[in-house]
């Protein structure tokens, strides 16, 4: 990457344009192109950007981040402008006005062809976030009285155009999906053999209305590398592939990520982010649970009277209380995941609660066992009887925090992934001041 960047400004610095466009752009790879780019200044950049091959300037302006999108447009011409926009798949122009300003937006759909405007005003349509957004109209499909050799015939004729080849779609007339068959079939059988006598009529779509993530979980399932896209009569209207997919799901990711840490999802990467964005994201979560924390101000002061009979029991607060927090974590982090796979649903929610009472169990009695002997070293038999009492009392309800927050938060339709580590752990930490103190008492008032 840094020998294209240096032989990128080594060409502009001679001003050897002719030299930089015949440059062997295509063997490098569109990544590498990218990088190269972003480690020019503003005006090289737009310079080299003008000078890359157009089959491959859509792939490169396809790659780039929303912040340099938007900059590199700025500085293009009207006529570069509408070029480029021409070129790149139907989906990542959908995608590029989904980000642009409304006054921008107007602008490009200006500089679009006719056919150009009604194919992504026919994907703008569908709603935000669905598979109709994902999607690209440029499929191959055949008929099933066709034989091999026109099939395939048909693929070499249509097939520019279309964004995978992978797999080959059968329609009727009226273009309803029959069958999505491997590329693979068409090659390996004879010239004169049918289509239909390749099919089995077995085959996953998806619904242009289908929420993104549907397409996450199912080609994952399946292990596809596109699924075609039917609307309610099962016609054949689009399909998704393996990128834009696997976009969606790391966007997912990061945003759950984000979430765990109870951080509002930022909307550009990190390094574009400005520092009144990233205040913003940060500072209303801290707000509440700086609220959260007070009640157990407040459960501390309604015990004070306890502590100053047993200061020892103040020594094993942190201790309590980031175990409690530890295994509320843990719970809620699995717990998540898995709704989010699908791999547990809501309706089991039952399930999941018991399995969890029986590992927080489990776990309350071996960090118990543990913290009995650190009470009893550090303040003699009744302090470690109370240690060991509170901490399976505080692993069990943690858990089942933990664990019952996502199916909460899910039954109310928010993000199951709301349930932050830091929310767990502040609410994790007021129940374990309860029970601490409530055992504490007890145990003394018996003695």
């Amino acid at each position: 990457m840094s020998d294209l960047k240096n032989r990128i400004r080594e060409l502009i610095d001679r001003q050897q344009w002719q030299e930089l466009r015949r440059e062997a752009w295509d063997e490098w790879l569109i990544p590498d192109i990218v990088d190269a780019l972003m480690g020019l200044n503003k005006k090289d950049r737009v310079l080299a950007f003008r000078l890359i091959p157009r089959e491959m300037s859509a792939e490169v302006f396809a790659y780039l981040e929303k912040e340099d999108r938007n900059a590199l447009l700025k500085d293009l011409t009207d006529e570069e402008t509408r070029h480029l926009l021409a070129d790149l798949r139907p989906d990542d122009r959908t995608n590029l006005f989904e980000e642009m300003p409304g006054q921008v937006t107007q602008r490009l759909v200006n500089l679009l062809s006719p056919d150009d405007l009604k194919e992504t005003r026919f994907l703008l349509g569908y709603p935000e976030f669905s598979v109709g957004r994902l999607m690209t109209p440029d499929y191959v499909a055949v008929r099933p009285d066709w034989t091999v050799a026109q099939a395939l015939e048909h693929c070499r004729e249509k097939g520019k155009n279309s964004e995978t080849l992978n797999t080959i779609y059968v329609t009727d007339d009226s273009w309803k999906l029959l069958d999505a068959l491997e590329l693979t079939s068409f090659i390996l059988a004879e010239p004169g053999d049918r289509v239909k006598d390749l099919m089995n009529y077995s085959f996953v779509s998806l619904s242009a209305f289908d929420e993104q993530e549907k397409a996450v979980w199912i080609m994952e399932k399946y292990d596809l590398y596109s699924l075609p896209v039917v609307d309610s009569s099962g016609i054949l209207i689009g399909l998704v592939t393996f990128d834009d997919v696997f976009d969606v799901a790391l966007e997912e990711a990061t945003e759950d990520i984000y979430k765990g840490a109870a951080v509002t999802p930022l909307t550009t990467s990190y390094r574009e982010a400005s520092i009144f964005e990233l205040y913003s994201k940060r500072v209303g979560w801290l707000v509440v649970l700086v609220f959260v924390s007070l009640i157990s101000s407040g459960v501390v002061a309604v015990f004070e009277g306890t502590l100053q009979k047993v200061i020892t029991l103040t020594v094993f607060i942190p201790l309590l209380l980031g175990s409690g927090g530890n295994a509320g974590a843990q719970s809620a982090t699995l717990m998540v995941r898995a709704l989010a796979t699908g791999d547990i649903t809501v309706n089991q929610w039952l399930t999941a609660l018991l399995k969890e009472i029986v590992v927080g169990v489990s776990l309350g009695l071996t960090l118990g066992l543990v913290s009995t002997v650190f009470g009893l070293i550090r303040g003699g038999w009744v302090i470690g009887l109370i240690v060991g009492l509170t901490m399976i009392g505080i692993i069990l309800v943690a858990s089942l925090i933990g664990i019952s927050l996502p199916f909460v938060l899910t039954r109310l339709k928010l993000d199951p992934a709301v349930a932050s580590n830091p929310l767990i752990t502040s609410v994790t930490d007021v129940m374990g001041l309860l029970i601490y103190f409530l055992i504490a008492g007890m145990v003394l008032r018996s003695l």
